[in-house]
């Protein structure tokens, strides 16, 4: 582990292995955060378990964790100066919310500053898996003659979202721009934008020829994209997932492919190390597949990992942070008279 220059302040332990440091995190978001304490980094090329989070972690105020690191019910038991754990992303399964309430950590979250970046790769995929171009170019790399086939264009066609956040409206506003109809569905927003439908997820199935599944990985969305809604799609459709490997029944998908129910799919996630697809689906011709790179594009990382550093500010200033998911149980805050009541 490197230790900064000493500064003073919070004693902080950034995360990220030394790989996925430029990419995810940087040099000035580091430099800002330094301006408020001692920041320890991973300097390992390796994600830190229980263990090494633990060890590393210990005597240190606040924890920046990354997207690959867990915060753990057992790390947390034996971290008894923890104040806080920042996560540098909007995702926070990762982290044991309910352990740190007890143990009365703040836990924190980034907002959304990916949606364009996440908006615009399904964009993307949506035009490669239409018109064949992925595949066209693996078989001309491959030295081979691509089969022609007649290409899906965007403007007359329908999109259907699957969860209407942050991405999921600023898809629907790129797609209105191609001339594609766009169909909602979220069950638990009302949607007034216009020129967006909102349907049921059924209706939303049957009609569209891309579906997009933006919706957030709950108990309640577990498998909701299974092998009954594989067989709702409208014959020849496209899928898209650009959410979490745990909303889509893998081997439903496969066998929806398959069968040439669905023409093709795009995947940016899935169960393999770090939500990437797995091997055997992103090999497939009929999919587009890409290492979980939705949101990896400079101004979305920094617009988290800057993110980060003013939720820092906000405790060392002596404010509850933007982005507190239990701010009623900071109670090592209040202890420590960082924060007062």
């Amino acid at each position: 582990m490197a230790m900064a220059a000493e500064a003073g302040g919070m004693k902080i332990l950034l995360t990220h292995a030394n790989g996925a440091f430029e990419r995810y995190y940087g040099a000035a978001p580091l430099a800002e955060l330094e301006k408020f304490g001692v920041v320890h980094r991973n300097l390992s090329d390796a994600v830190m378990d229980d263990r090494a989070l633990v060890d590393a972690a210990r005597g240190c105020d606040l924890i920046i964790a990354d997207r690959a690191t867990p915060v753990s019910e057992a790390a947390l038991a034996e971290l008894p100066d923890l104040l806080a754990v920042h996560r540098c992303a909007v995702d926070i399964s990762t982290i044991a919310v309910p352990a740190a309430s007890r143990h009365g950590v703040l836990v924190t979250r980034a907002s959304a500053g990916f949606a364009d970046a996440a908006a615009e790769l399904a964009i993307g995929m949506m035009i490669d898996l239409g018109r064949g171009i992925s595949a066209a170019t693996g078989a001309y790399r491959a030295g081979a003659q691509p089969r022609i086939r007649m290409g899906t264009q965007l403007r007359g066609a329908t999109l259907g979202i699957v969860g209407y956040g942050a991405i999921g409206r600023r898809l629907a506003k790129l797609a209105q721009g191609f001339g594609l109809a766009v169909l909602a569905h979220d069950p638990f927003l009302t949607i007034g934008d216009p020129g967006i439908e909102q349907v049921a997820f059924g209706a939303l199935l049957g009609r569209s020829d891309f579906v997009v599944c933006l919706a957030p990985a709950t108990p309640e969305t577990h498998h909701l994209f299974n092998a009954a809604a594989f067989a709702a799609m409208r014959p020849g459709s496209f899928f898209l997932n650009l959410a979490r490997s745990s909303i889509v029944d893998e081997a439903a998908l496969t066998a929806a492919l398959a069968s040439g129910a669905l023409t093709g799919a795009a995947v940016d996630v899935g169960p393999a190390r770090d939500e990437m697809p797995s091997l055997a689906l992103a090999a497939r011709p009929d999919v587009v597949a890409t290492p979980h790179i939705g949101g990896l594009t400079p101004q979305a990382v920094q617009h988290q990992s800057h993110e980060t550093v003013r939720q820092v500010a906000a405790l060392v200033a002596g404010r509850m942070p933007e982005g507190a998911v239990n701010p009623d149980c900071a109670a090592r805050l209040y202890a420590r008279g960082i924060l007062r009541r």
